[in-house]
């Protein structure tokens, strides 16, 4: 079955454009970041990338309505890590940013060319609110460059430990929510194969990771189960939801968290106990910082 079309509002008036683009969506942006072609169409792989963003930035642009009124023009505030080709990035303040007049969006990326590649098409666009810098995640932390607070965290399909960076940075920067859609996280599994005879040896629960392919899927589910209860133990209420459906994409979990300043001491407590059990304790002292003392205050 086709997709329908509608007429496109620029000069060319015989151009038609796929139904999935929203209304008021710059198409010259679309067609800079080749999620349309130049005659305006959508291939497979992009629409499913379209539809992806669209989705995340419903729940995006909810948050952002739900911020205090500021008069202050920098606000309010967007970090996107990992951000790539700047594709979220863009497209949110195109559909939001540009319209409120005011506020800020950054772009935290580590390839130079892609941070070289956005910021000459924010020049172009006239997205003169959009600033993006050449960082590691735990740089950006760091950086005089990035106020001290930041509204909204986002990162989508963030690689592996990138996640958990994103989370580090948000908890510094005490940002207000976070939206995560985490991808590829080998770090745990790779700790579950280390230790695997041990573990067969200390529990039955070891049978849950016993064959490579059940690694590599408990690894990435207790990945982000930890990362929720991290959350709750610095004070963020936690939701756990599918961004799109799965035949989308496969990396389809998304984590919402809302900072309420209620640390659940029982979250860390058994975030710890997780660990234990799994025998993970090691990354109480690197991935999960300050547990005990969150468990105990």
């Amino acid at each position: 079955m086709k997709n329908k079309i509608r007429p496109s509002k620029s000069p060319d008036a015989t151009q038609m454009l796929p139904s999935e683009v929203r209304p008021g969506q710059s198409i010259e942006l679309l067609k800079a970041l080749h999620i349309l072609t130049r005659e305006g169409k959508l291939n497979q792989d992009s629409r499913r990338k379209l539809k992806q963003v669209y989705h995340l930035f419903q729940f995006i642009e909810k948050l952002l309505k739900e911020l205090p009124a500021s008069q202050d023009a920098a606000q309010p505030t967007l970090a996107d890590h990992g951000a790539g080709k700047s594709y979220l990035g863009f497209i949110i303040y195109d559909l939001y940013f540009k319209a409120l007049g005011r506020g800020t969006i950054f772009g935290i990326e580590t390839r130079p060319e892609l941070v070289e590649s956005s910021r000459a098409l924010a020049m172009r666009l006239g997205f003169e609110r959009m600033q993006f810098f050449n960082l590691t995640v735990a740089q950006a932390a760091q950086s005089d460059l990035l106020p001290a607070h930041i509204d909204v965290v986002t990162a989508l399909h963030a690689c592996d430990t990138a996640t958990d960076d994103a989370i580090a940075f948000g908890l510094q920067k005490k940002a207000k929510y976070m939206v995560l859609v985490p991808c590829c996280q080998a770090e745990l599994a790779a700790h579950l194969r280390q230790n695997k005879a041990l573990n067969l040896n200390r529990t039955p629960l070891a049978e849950l990771w016993r064959h490579p392919l059940h690694t590599r899927e408990i690894g990435s589910q207790l990945t982000n189960v930890l990362r929720c209860l991290y959350l709750e133990a610095h004070g963020y209420q936690v939701t756990v939801t599918e961004l799109v459906g799965w035949e989308h994409s496969m990396k389809n979990e998304l984590i919402l968290a809302h900072y309420t300043g209620h640390k659940k001491h029982s979250a860390a407590e058994r975030l710890l106990a997780l660990l234990r059990e799994f025998g993970l304790e090691t990354l109480s002292e690197s991935r999960f910082v300050g547990l005990s003392t969150l468990a105990t205050s």
